[in-house]
């Protein structure tokens, strides 16, 4: 009921006044957390049930529900995707679904005993404006993608990383791969819709990496990266680089780029989408209110109808991006410590505790447009074949990092 279950409350509760879905039964471990919430959403009002336990709330309604929305930490997302399959139930599962290649396979493949494939919440394939440019792109108007680039710099404070046990944390404490980042959850819709305007095959197509260098780094005092520097070709031979940072100050900004042989084009989620033509034309599009939980909610509703053969992003479309980023760690072998003269203190317009790193912004746009890396050492570069040792890798991030904490 907490953190971003409450936008899928919000928007569940506005299908119901129109009629297309009902909520039936809810679940948190804490309802008293949240008794002033679910007097907003008036769930004593409309009849909605509230459990502790989501074993026992699907073994006492499962034959009564279609539909079980999943807004829960990363790490419990495999064990309920298994429950709600299990049950009968469609699925609407939160990104990133897993950032584990080897849990991803297995979620794939119990999918295929679902009612209907499961819809995974990287919100913003299904816009509109950003289907049509995607046609238009198959199309060749703006000749062949040549590169595909994604500054992403979203502060975040030291809260944030407290929010929750497993937040910037690299392995759980049950052993099991958490790998919280920017790269890995924050920004990951980002990543995620780049891939998407890589996949040249269709439009339901992603990039699958080939060769991936990375630099992964940090400047605040967590398990984990909270900057990524990326750099990877694709099957088709586009160049991906992505900048992407929690470490900064001000305004959130995240700008997916794409260079073609007749045109350049900025796509900004929730904002505009401008193509800047080689003859010196351009065309500029306001995108108009898109409501994600909403409209991929209806989306799985259709395929549950029949009205729809799949939803906007299912498991398999994830495999690209769970790849790509089981790769970022593989190349970079470990997590880099900004150097403590480099970071910079909360300025007054932030809140408490954000950090920021000196001169990121420049950094990273010299990183997109130049491949400049801001450390020195370069990464090494890995291919697709490699992802197997993301495990290895990774246990030996936080073996290096609990010695530098003892030390």
């Amino acid at each position: 009921m907490g953190g971003y279950a409450a936008r899928h409350h919000d928007s569940v509760e506005g299908l119901e006044q129109q009629g297309l879905c009902r909520l039936g039964v809810t679940c948190d471990p804490d309802p008293e957390r949240f008794r002033e919430a679910a007097k907003k959403w008036r769930l004593e009002e409309r009849g909605v049930r509230i459990y502790t336990d989501y074993r026992e709330m699907l073994a006492r309604h499962a034959r009564e529900l279609d539909v079980v929305i999943i807004p829960t930490p990363i790490p419990l997302h495999a064990e309920m995707h298994q429950a709600a399959v299990e049950a009968g139930l469609a699925a609407y599962l939160e990104k990133p679904p897993t950032l584990d290649p080897d849990e991803l396979e297995d979620m794939i493949e119990r999918d295929r005993r679902a009612r209907v494939p499961t819809l995974v919440g990287f919100n913003f394939i299904a816009e509109p404006v950003r289907q049509g440019l995607k046609r238009r792109l198959l199309s060749g108007e703006f000749g062949s993608l040549r590169s595909a680039r994604l500054i992403g710099l979203w502060g975040r404070s030291a809260s944030y990383y407290r929010r929750t046990g497993w937040a910037g944390r690299l392995i759980g404490d049950d052993g099991r791969l958490i790998l919280d980042s920017c790269l890995g959850n924050g920004l990951s819709h980002h990543v995620h819709n780049l891939l998407h305007w890589a996949g040249l095959s269709g439009p339901d197509d992603w990039a699958r990496p080939t060769r991936v260098l990375s630099q992964l780094l940090r400047a605040h005092p967590i398990q984990g990266p909270d900057t990524v520097f990326l750099s990877a070709e694709t099957g088709p031979g586009i160049r991906l680089r992505l900048a992407l940072s929690h470490a900064c100050h001000g305004p959130d900004l995240h700008v997916e780029t794409l260079d073609c042989d007749q045109a350049r084009i900025e796509y900004i989620t929730h904002s505009r989408a401008t193509i800047c033509w080689k003859d010196g034309a351009e065309e500029r599009i306001t995108l108009p209110a898109f409501d994600a939980q909403t409209e991929n909610l209806m989306a799985l509703i259709e395929c549950v109808k029949g009205l729809r053969p799949k939803p906007p992003t299912t498991l398999v479309d994830c495999r690209p991006f769970v790849h790509l980023h089981a790769l970022a760690y593989v190349s970079s072998g470990q997590i880099a410590d900004w150097p403590a003269d480099e970071i910079l203190g909360e300025a007054e317009d932030t809140t408490p505790g954000c950090l920021q790193i000196r001169n990121l912004r420049e950094k990273a746009v010299g990183f997109l447009e130049n491949g400049q890396w801001p450390t020195a050492t370069p990464p090494r570069e890995v291919t697709a074949r490699e992802v197997d040792q993301l495990q290895s890798v990774v246990r030996s991030m936080v073996l290096e990092k609990s010695a530098a904490i003892y030390a």
